[in-house]
């Protein structure tokens, strides 16, 4: 990375910093397609296995301790819910974009039909939602890509959904094993049409990589020239 790059990202993290610490508020629960909000601005998604530490990423990128909070029994969640970022105007009551927590996969604990009713939820959502500008595919670097990752990436190259897959956790495994999990883990999106090239590396803990990853998230949805 040349000084000018480097420049230029500090610049992209400080104006996604600045952003999200303004408002970041919770809009609503869509346990079904007929309660989403109106697609009127962009949307950025975090999926991943129960217990891949998704709230605490969320929590982390936009600065709260609570804006999303952990199922007590992972898998049981099947709802999608959205969060306002931002406002261009105070007189505008629309957000800059939205971020959306889906609902945990894995299911070791999840009934069947809580099982088909996510599937349901989340295939029409990521096919048929325009303003999905793209999905992040949270894994936990301790474990790498299991079946179940290996299953929601499929689905979104099939939905033609563009995505980023972010390892979490990273200040729970040793510097030797996670430069394996991240180079085999990168060796395996290249393989995927819509997964896009970067792998993140995070701890939402230690806070390693959430800057970058911030800011990321606003260029996907605002654009990479974006500052503010």
């Amino acid at each position: 990375m040349t000084v000018q790059d480097e420049s230029e990202q500090t610049a992209r993290e400080e104006a996604a910093s600045k952003l999200f610490s303004g408002p970041v508020d919770f809009l609503l629960s869509a346990p079904q397609l007929q309660f989403l909000p109106d697609p009127v601005v962009p949307e950025i998604a975090f999926c991943g296995r129960s217990n891949v530490g998704k709230s605490s990423l969320l929590n982390a990128l936009t600065g709260r301790r609570a804006i999303a909070r952990a199922s007590v029994t992972p898998g049981r969640t099947q709802e999608l819910n959205f969060f306002d970022v931002g406002r261009p105007e105070e007189e505008n009551p629309m957000p800059l974009f939205r971020l959306v927590d889906m609902p945990g996969y894995g299911f070791a604990k999840a009934p069947v039909k809580v099982v088909g009713k996510w599937k349901t939820l989340v295939k029409s959502y990521l096919r048929g939602r325009a303003v999905l500008v793209r999905t992040l595919v949270l894994v936990d670097s301790r474990h790498g890509l299991k079946h179940t990752d290996r299953e929601m990436m499929t689905m979104l190259d099939e939905a033609a959904a563009s995505y980023r897959v972010v390892l979490t956790k990273t200040d729970k495994i040793k510097a030797s094993d996670l430069e394996a999990v991240a180079n085999r883990t990168a060796d395996e999106i290249r393989k995927h049409v819509a997964a896009y090239p970067e792998l993140h590396l995070t701890s939402a803990e230690k806070g390693m990589g959430i800057a970058a990853l911030r800011a990321a998230v606003v260029g996907d949805a605002l654009g990479e020239g974006w500052t503010g």
